[in-house]
């Protein structure tokens, strides 16, 4: 697309509460627990459940009522009490700025602030070596972090992340202090003529705290992030109508889609007509 390849997401589906704490919703707001086909629910017309009968409605499958409200009288609200929990791998940072115009769920985000110090290893180690910049592409080059998989391209995204690391490092006086844990400063003497080594030892010493702080600005919208997001139903029904569509940008569709793939079909069935 766009004369780059990428590479897409994958996602795992880690937890979900099933609809029938949805159902139990929308009967007490009817008081027609009667009426249910589920066994367990027409018990607590009159009896609060125990914790078996809890696992019982939990396990519900599938509920007549749910699917009249959802599609016949568009009362979505019951929906709400009905979570599912996602493991995303490998989008975008562009595609988490999409996510976060979702108000209505829970996301946790693979941090920049704690986790860029390989980043910051390779270049300080890279600082051993005649071809300085090569040694640094190589090195990130290998880490896979791009979403972009296109060689050529991603050489000169870590090309230009080099050529920020290298001006920020006249200009700051204290730059090692700042991008090296104390404990490993002593690594870079006692290998100042081998950069792998230094490397090595830089990865297998002390990681500097929050080094992503004075450095995150050095990547871009195009470096994969890893995140665990939850929805409710209705906010996941918004989410699947707005982002698998033709108009969505095209890398949070492909995430939709793979999102779609794990949602069980009695999630799928009260929120996608027609799917």
């Amino acid at each position: 697309m766009y004369g780059i390849d990428y590479s897409k997401p994958t996602v795992v589906l880690l937890q979900d509460t099933g609809i029938g704490v949805a159902e139990t919703a929308a009967r007490t707001c009817y008081d027609s627990f009667e009426k249910s086909e589920n066994e367990a629910l027409r018990y607590i017309e009159r009896n609060m459940p125990n914790d078996e009968e809890c696992k019982e409605i939990n396990a519900i499958e599938d509920s007549s009522l749910l699917d009249d409200l959802a599609w016949t009288y568009f009362h979505h609200s019951i929906l709400e009490h009905a979570n599912l929990s996602f493991l995303i791998r490998g989008t975008s940072r562009g595609v988490l700025q999409e996510h976060a115009r979702h108000r209505i769920q829970a996301i946790s985000v693979r941090s920049t602030r704690y986790t860029m110090s390989s980043i910051i290893n390779a270049f300080v180690a890279s600082g051993c070596c005649k071809d300085s910049r090569d040694f640094f592409i190589d090195k990130i080059l290998s880490f896979d972090m791009f979403v972009t998989s296109d060689v050529g391209y991603n050489k000169i995204e870590i090309g230009a992340m080099y050529d920020k690391l290298k001006y920020q490092s006249k200009k700051i006086e204290n730059f090692y202090d700042i991008s090296v844990a104390k404990s490993s400063l002593s690594f870079l003497q006692e290998f100042k003529e081998d950069a792998q080594a230094l490397f090595e030892a830089l990865e297998n010493g002390k990681k500097k705290r929050n080094v992503g702080d004075a450095f995150k600005h050095i990547v871009t919208d195009n470096v994969k992030v890893d995140m665990v997001v939850t929805f409710n139903l209705r906010s996941l029904k918004n989410y699947f109508t707005l982002r698998n569509s033709g108009a969505a940008y095209f890398q949070i569709k492909w995430l939709a889609e793979e999102m779609m793939k794990v949602t069980p079909s009695k999630y799928l069935d009260l929120i996608i007509k027609n799917k």
